[in-house]
């Protein structure tokens, strides 16, 4: 009786190597794309910061325009929305904005008159990411 010997017959598809390796250039590439995008939501913080003060900085304008004088450090950046108490107290105070807004890491907006920054009559500034005012990472009127 002859025996007549199959050829081995290679199944089509992938080997578990190639599948790990594929898997692995890709987890590399997602790994590189994630720390590269790290820089550009940080850029972006501080771009809408920066906006957020102009605006702040014309709405103060706008108050100095109404009321004829600039808040005190005392009463702060709330004169936008709430009419500030004490010395001297506007009469003719009106609200320059519907609410208070807070910087995009979380914290309030930081407002000092006279100016120890900026060129003009006060300053205005984000405490930056780790909301302590006075170090490198803080954003203010004087970087505009």
């Amino acid at each position: 009786m002859k025996t007549k010997l199959h050829p081995i017959l290679r199944s089509s598809g992938f080997t578990l190597v190639e599948m790990v390796l594929v898997l692995g250039i890709v987890g590399l590439l997602i790994g590189v794309g994630i720390t590269q995008m790290g820089g550009v939501l940080t850029t972006g913080k501080k771009t809408r910061c920066k906006g957020d003060i102009t605006s702040l900085s014309s709405a103060m304008r706008a108050y100095e325009v109404s009321c004829g004088l600039l808040p005190s450090t005392d009463q702060g950046i709330n004169a936008l929305v709430e009419k500030p108490t004490g010395r001297p107290s506007p009469s003719s105070w009106t609200r320059q904005m519907d609410k208070m807004i807070v910087d995009p890491w979380g914290n309030p907006y930081n407002y000092a008159r006279p100016a120890a920054r900026s060129k003009g009559q006060f300053d205005i500034w984000s405490s930056g990411e780790d909301g302590v005012s006075g170090n490198a990472d803080d954003v203010g009127n004087w970087d505009l």
